[in-house]
C-alpha cells in the first residue's frame, strides 16, 4: 500500500509537495523518477534532492508485499508505480519467467511492469497492452507508468484502490495530494485507462457487464460461492489476519473462511452500549476467536472526527458516521501491529443486503457500479491514516461473476436479504442466531451516528451542516 502521484509539466516542486501531502499512505520509503533522473530514500528530508524534469512519478511506500528495501518506481524501458496488492504475482512471475522474462525484485508492482512490457513485445499498443493485463491480475490495483512522453493511469475493475487526476495533467492516490498543489480531482473510474499528455484521454478497458451471465442452478451457486470466497480470503490473508468484525453475517463468513488459513483477530469498535460491540462479543466468545474493542465515548468522537474527515475528503454525513468506527478499529490494529485487516464491504451490494432492494431489485447493479467512490475510497483513505490495508473478499471477480449469475430468488425471497450468504452460512456450521440475525449499518450498530448527531447538536448544526463546517475548515483550497 502506498501513494502513487506524479504529472507532466513543471514537476520537482510539485512532486516534492505531493509527497509532503501523502506520506500518510507511505510511511517507510519515497522513490521518484523525472526524466531527468531517478531518487530512491528512507530519509523524507532529501526530498529537496528529487531530479528536475517535464514529467515524473513518485511513491511513498508502506512496504506489504516482497522485500522492504525495494522502493519504486521500477524503471526500464517504462516506469511504473503502483498502489495496492498482487494477489497472484507469483503465478504470473513464474509465467513470465519461463517466456524468459528476467526480474531484479521479489516485489509484486515489478510484475506489473514486467507483463505489460512482454505483452507490448508480443505486438500490443498500450491501450491493448493495459487491457490484456487487467485480465490476468488477481488485485486490488491503481497503476501509473510512463515512456518518458506520457503518462497511463489504470485501476482494478472493482475500484478497490482510488485514484484522480487532474485536468492539467496530474495524478495522485488522494484527492488532497493534489489539492495541495492547487489542482482539482477526478476520479479514474474502475476498469478505465486515461492518458496524459497533448491532453486526456479516456477509454473503460473493463467492464462488470462481462461479467455476466445466465443465472446458475442454485446448488452450482452455492458449490461455485464457497469455493471462489474461500479461495478469496486465503490468497487476502497475511501470516496473522486482522477482521473488522461486527459479529455479522459477513464478517463472520470472513472470519470463518480465514481461520482456515491463518491466525485470526478480530477488531470491533463501538459505544458500551452498541449493538455491534454486543454481537461481536457474543459471536468471538461461541467460535473461541480472538476479540479486540475500541470502546469509544463522546470525548473520543470529539477528538477523531477532524482526522476522520481529513481522511474521507468530502463532506458526507453518512460517511463520517461510517468513518468513525473504522477509524478506531484500524487504530487498534496498528497498534498491533497488524497491517491487513478483512473486511465484508461488498456483500450487501452483491447479495442483496439493503432493505431498499425488496422493492427495487435493481438498485443492487446501481449500487455495485459507485461501490468505489461512495465506500471503497472511503475504507481505503481512512485504513491508510493508520497505515492499515483494508481487503475485500467479496469484491474478488470470481466471487462478483457468481453473484452477478446468482438468480434473484437466492439474494431476496419473502422479505428474507442474502438468502444464498445464509445458506452458505448454515453449509459452514454457521448456527442459525448468527446467520440470520438481521445486522444494524455500522453507523447505527456502532452508535457513532448517534454521538456525531450530539457534537452537531451542541453547535446549534444538523450533522450534514457540521460535516460541512468540518470539511471548509480542513480543506479550504479544496476544488
Amino acid at each position: 500500500m502506498c501513494l502513487i502521484a506524479g504529472g507532466i509539466g513543471e514537476v520537482r516542486e510539485r512532486l516534492i509537495r505531493m509527497a509532503l501531502a501523502g506520506k500518510h499512505r507511505g510511511p517507510d520509503s519515497f522513490g521518484v523518477w523525472t526524466d531527468g533522473g531517478v531518487l530512491k530514500s528512507s530519509d523524507f528530508s532529501r526530498l529537496n534532492e528529487v531530479p528536475d524534469g517535464r514529467i515524473g512519478l513518485l511513491q511513498c511506500r508502506l512496504a506489504m508485499t516482497g522485500s522492504k528495501t525495494f522502493t519504486q518506481p521500477f524503471v526500464n524501458e517504462l516506469a511504473l508505480v503502483h498502489n495496492g496488492e498482487i494477489y497472484n504475482h507469483i503465478q504470473i512471475r513464474g509465467f513470465l519467467e519461463g517466456k524468459g522474462v528476467s526480474f531484479e525484485s521479489d516485489v509484486d508492482t515489478e510484475v506489473i511492469l514486467r507483463l505489460i512490457e512482454f505483452l507490448k513485445e508480443k505486438g500490443l499498443s498500450f491501450p491493448h497492452a493495459v487491457k490484456e493485463a487487467m485480465r490476468w491480475l488477481e488485485g486490488d490495483y491503481s497503476v501509473a507508468f510512463s515512456d518518458g512522453e506520457r503518462i497511463y493511469l489504470f485501476r482494478d475493475p472493482m475500484g478497490i484502490r482510488p485514484l484522480y487526476f487532474s485536468p492539467n495533467g496530474f495524478f495522485a492516490s488522494e484527492k488532497k495530494v493534489l489539492w495541495a498543489i492547487g489542482e482539482r480531482a477526478i476520479p479514474v473510474e474502475p476498469g478505465e485507462l486515461v492518458v496524459l499528455g497533448e491532453g486526456i484521454r479516456r477509454a473503460r478497458l473493463f467492464s462488470l457487464e462481462c461479467l455476466k451471465g445466465k443465472p446458475l442452478p442454485g446448488e452450482s451457486v452455492l458449490k461455485g460461492l464457497e469455493n471462489v470466497l474461500n479461495y478469496a480470503v486465503k490468497l487476502r490473508s497475511a501470516q496473522r489476519t486482522g477482521i473488522l468484525f461486527s459479529g455479522g453475517l459477513d464478517s463472520t463468513l470472513i472470519a470463518y473462511l480465514a481461520s482456515r488459513h491463518s491466525d485470526v483477530v478480530l477488531y470491533t469498535a463501538g459505544t458500551e452500549d452498541s449493538l455491534d460491540l454486543e454481537w461481536a462479543r457474543k459471536v468471538a466468545d461461541y467460535f473461541g476467536w480472538e476479540l479486540r474493542e475500541r470502546v469509544f465515548d463522546l470525548n473520543d468522537v470529539e477528538e477523531a472526527v477532524e482526522r476522520v474527515i481529513f481522511a474521507i475528503e468530502e463532506p458526507n454525513p453518512m460517511n463520517l458516521a461510517i468513518g468513525i468506527p473504522l477509524y478506531f478499529a484500524t487504530g487498534l490494529a496498528k497498534r498491533d501491529g497488524v497491517k491487513v485487516l478483512l473486511s465484508g464491504q461488498g456483500a450487501d451490494e452483491l447479495f442483496g443486503g439493503y432493505a431498499k432492494y425488496i422493492e427495487r431489485p435493481e438498485l443492487m447493479w446501481e449500487d455495485l457500479l459507485n461501490i468505489a467512490e461512495r465506500n471503497l475510497a472511503r475504507d481505503d483513505k481512512i485504513a491508510m491514516l493508520n497505515e492499515v490495508e483494508g481487503r475485500f473478499p467479496f469484491l474478488s471477480l470470481p466471487v462478483v461473476g457468481i453473484a452477478l449469475r446468482t438468480p434473484g430468488e437466492l439474494k431476496i425471497s419473502g422479505g428474507e436479504r442474502k438468502v444464498i450468504l445464509r445458506r452458505l452460512a448454515s453449509r459452514l456450521g454457521v448456527p442459525e442466531w448468527i446467520a440470520n440475525r438481521e445486522k444494524k449499518a455500522m453507523q447505527y450498530g456502532s452508535r457513532a451516528q448517534k454521538l456525531l448527531e450530539k457534537l452537531a447538536k451542541k453547535e446549534g448544526l444538523s450533522l450534514r451542516e457540521f460535516a460541512e463546517r468540518l470539511f471548509r475548515e480542513t480543506f479550504p483550497n479544496a476544488f
